[in-house]
């Protein structure tokens, strides 16, 4: 067991090559990491413990809401599972069916009865883990409107936290809709992308609904019910847009205790990016102080224990994941592991079946400040194909993002932290040591390409490097992330161009064109054009340079790394690439590949441009094993 780290950090044991039986957690331990049943699946949960031994005889099962919402929301949903299990109350967090570290669903089929079964299970499971006697839920929009469809199906809960519910699922469709019609414009995608998906399913920001799970959201409402889901509820309501007032009045008509507020924080916690968004103070306090009131009305104190104490279940420390044809012996399994338990790195290892390992691995870092599923869930999904081409693959989180802990002094969510070279190279080790890998490919989208060079330029045992849309390639300790960058200078190279047309007079003389970043902009291009030739120059001369990617690149490809990067069409990497590596880009040969594809925004949002990044990182990551088939069969 590792240390305990302050304010509230994860503690967990290496899953890796643990008996299940032996994997024990007790009462004071913040956190554990778990698989556990529902219907004929299983579900990837966290378990927060109180952080002493005082357990009240209530529970708190988290609902999260859907999608990109889940993604921005990660941060905060964590830390109302720790101020609650810091008020004695265990908390269990997790995936429904099909989304973050859970199992996989049939993709067309209707979900939303899937999910009302997983939040049934997940109170099932907190019970029998913790023996508590009541359930509070806390449900955050699309999990609002589950917790509450799911508890007026069944007796479920005792109480309830609803924040910023969705009532109405048809109207929630709409929303839905208007927002994946805006993130097609914004990319670009074109119209075989956008049939791509079955018809009749809805596709936003990365996630797909079925066309049968849009049918049944849109005929699911709770404002209607004839019965409260719970006796005591809160309604914590969005202050942009809010819209459950009239509902909490019905609620107390129904004989419900009611508890309605209107709070700021909304938007900075579950529409804002990770690395940008806030855990919403003002929601937390109000949260903390109705779950005190709540639990001291509870009859008692729960006896301590632990899991060795509760009734046998089907929960186990792995998820198994059968093949296409349900053959166990081909079987993937997936654990949480600890890195480096001293300082709870934190990730899911997807294992190959035992026969088909080939000492390969791949490690993928975090993309901004999302955590370890990627971004739309595709590290998820890569994970489990090269996994079944013999790759173990580590989906990891660098210290202060997703759920590992963050280092004593530094920031949460930090996306370009000093330590990450670290953080790597004990990810390296710890392949190398629990799975005897030979070679490691290391990789990422965004934030995770700059990490990966990094990692490389300094030295550390690394392959193969597989870079998506990096938009930097060098960056000093104290910048900030809205700071102007080099890519906002790439990005920006039409502004010559457009600088004689009446609009942009207009806009410059009522004060809507900031003069001061446009300067700065062309000035740095400027220096940028004669430092990229005078770079090249130096390299012919072989004159080293501090932190020259040209030289950095060729460095790289010398001991034998091969290099891949893969832009979607249009991003500012591209030309920030030219620039900066210069005509050594094109002097390395087959040591380094780069792939544009079309119809993709930066993360590469619809599931045509997705599946063809897959694709093509697939077979930069084949290729070497398919290469040498012919004098080693048993390495492919």
């Amino acid at each position: 067991m590792g240390s305990t780290l302050g304010q509230g950090h994860p503690e967990y044991f290496s899953a890796v090559n643990a008996n299940p039986a032996e994997t024990s957690f007790r009462v004071g331990a913040p956190s554990e990491p778990l698989y556990f049943p529902s219907g004929n699946h299983q579900l990837f949960a966290w378990l927060h413990w109180p952080t002493d031994a005082r357990l009240l005889d209530m529970g708190l099962v988290i609902c999260k809401p859907f999608g990109y919402e889940a993604t921005c929301a990660h941060r905060s949903m964590r830390v109302f599972a720790e101020t609650a299990a810091a008020l004695g109350i265990p908390v269990l967090r997790f995936d429904y069916l099909g989304t973050g570290d859970s199992g996989d669903g049939d993709p067309a089929s209707e979900q939303i009865g899937t999910w009302l079964q997983d939040v049934a299970g997940a109170v099932s499971e907190l019970r029998r883990r913790t023996g508590v006697k009541r359930v509070c839920l806390l449900g955050l929009r699309l999990g609002a409107l589950l917790a509450t469809a799911a508890a007026q199906r069944a007796p479920l809960a005792d109480a309830m936290i609803l924040m910023a519910p969705v009532l109405d699922g048809r109207r929630y469709v709409r929303e839905l809709r208007t927002m994946a019609l805006a993130g097609a414009g914004a990319a670009n995608a074109s119209v075989s992308d956008k049939q791509a998906a079955r018809a009749g399913s809805l596709e936003v920001s990365g996630y797909v609904l079925s066309a049968a799970t849009i049918a049944t959201l849109s005929q699911t409402t709770v404002s209607s019910a004839a019965a409260a889901p719970a006796r005591d509820i809160l309604i914590i309501d969005r202050d942009d847009l809010p819209a459950a007032s009239a509902w909490s009045e019905t609620l107390r008509q129904l004989g419900a205790r009611t508890h309605y507020v209107v709070l700021p924080g909304f938007v900075k916690m579950m529409m804002t990016p990770p690395q940008y968004a806030l855990v919403p103070t003002a929601m937390r306090e109000v949260v903390r102080d109705w779950l005190l009131q709540f639990a001291g009305s509870a009859a008692g104190v729960a006896a301590e224990r632990h899991p060795g104490d509760a009734p046998p279940s089907a929960a186990a420390a792995a998820l198994t994941l059968a093949d296409a044809n349900g053959m166990p012996s081909m079987a993937l399994r997936e654990r949480p592991v600890s890195v480096v338990r001293e300082r709870m790195l934190f990730g899911i290892v997807t294992e190959p079946p035992t026969e088909e390992r080939r000492g390969r691995a791949v490690i993928l870092l975090n993309s901004g400040a999302d955590y370890h599923i990627g971004a739309g869930r595709m590290y998820v999904s890569m994970a489990r194909r090269w996994a079944m081409r013999g790759y173990v693959v580590l989906r990891m989180d660098l210290a202060g993002l997703g759920d590992s802990a963050t280092r004593p002094g530094r920031p949460d969510d930090e996306v370009f932290p000093p330590s990450v070279i670290d953080d790597v190279r004990e990810a390296i080790d710890f392949m190398r040591s629990e799975y005897a890998v030979r070679e490691v490919t290391l990789g990422g989208l965004c934030s995770a390409a700059y990490h990966t060079l990094r990692a490389a330029v300094a030295g550390l045992p690394l392959n193969r490097l597989l870079m998506v849309n990096p938009q930097n390639f060098s960056w000093k300790e104290g910048m900030a992330n809205d700071d102007l960058q080099l890519v906002d200078v790439i990005k920006e190279r039409g502004y010559g161009n457009r600088a004689l047309s009446l609009a942009n007079w207009k806009r410059l003389l009522t004060g809507r064109i900031d003069v001061r970043t446009v300067f700065r902009i062309h000035s740095v291009r400027a220096r940028l054009a004669i430092e990229s030739a005078l770079r090249d120059a130096a390299r012919w001369l072989h004159i080293k340079l501090p932190r020259d990617l040209g030289s950095e690149l060729q460095e790289i490809a010398a001991r034998g790394v091969r290099v891949v990067f893969v832009f979607a069409r249009g991003e500012p990497g591209i030309d920030l690439l030219k620039i900066q590596g210069g005509s050594a880009v094109k002097r390395l040969g087959d040591h380094c590949h780069v792939h544009i594809i079309d119809s993709a925004d930066h993360t590469f949002t619809w599931s045509g441009p997705r599946a063809r990044l897959e694709q093509v990182l697939s077979d930069e990551l084949f290729a070497s094993c398919l290469s040498s088939v012919n004098s080693n069969p048993q390495n492919c």
